[in-house]
């Protein structure tokens, strides 16, 4: 690992340390992306250092746009995951910059962050799967838990329209679904 990746991990660690939220006696925002860092280390070995700090940055100070502060409904979700996106992407880019990162490297992780390109960007795409699979690893069961059958279905196959078929079939192979929600990931 580079000096100054080295340097942006520690940043983005630092920063979600703060978070206020616990999960497991954890800041929950630091946990995340130490499972985001993990999963991107076995699902693309050989990842840029740009997508690695994109991983690890991923939800990075998320407690400081709380979803409640938006309105209610799809709309309001929506502003929330937009504003939270592109918060991400200024942190992270200020952390490369500070580390001595050009701005083609600090744009191309921002681009990953704001999920400009899904489909159509390898980067993007490989940045998404991760996403996915550590959803779907360490917190669909707890949301599954909490919410209707219709609702998890309905996540389910929005999670699995976001995936590349080679993530798709990663889950098929590593996850034990009912056949209902096996089948979103089956096209």
């Amino acid at each position: 690992m580079s000096a100054r990746l080295t340097q942006v991990m520690e940043a983005i660690d630092a920063a979600n340390a703060k978070d206020p939220n616990l999960e497991n006696g954890q800041p929950a925002a630091l946990l995340y992306g130490q499972r985001m860092s993990a999963e991107q280390a076995r699902l693309f070995p050989d990842a840029s250092e740009t997508l690695q700090i994109a991983a690890r940055g991923q939800h990075i100070e998320r407690w400081k746009l709380p979803r409640e502060a938006y309105p209610e409904g799809r709309a309001g979700y929506l502003a929330w995951r937009k504003a939270e996106a592109e918060h991400h992407a200024e942190v992270v880019s200020n952390l490369m910059q500070q580390a001595g990162y050009d701005t083609e490297a600090q744009q191309a992780a921002a681009k990953m962050l704001r999920k400009e390109g899904i489909k159509r960007d390898p980067q993007v795409q490989a940045l998404e799967d991760i996403i996915c699979l550590v959803f779907l690893k360490w917190y669909f069961a707890p949301f599954a838990a909490k919410h209707p059958a219709e609702k998890v279905q309905r996540i389910v196959e929005k999670t699995a329209r976001k995936m590349s078929p080679k993530a798709r079939a990663r889950v098929l192979g590593e996850f034990e679904l009912p056949a209902e929600l096996a089948a979103a990931f089956a096209n």
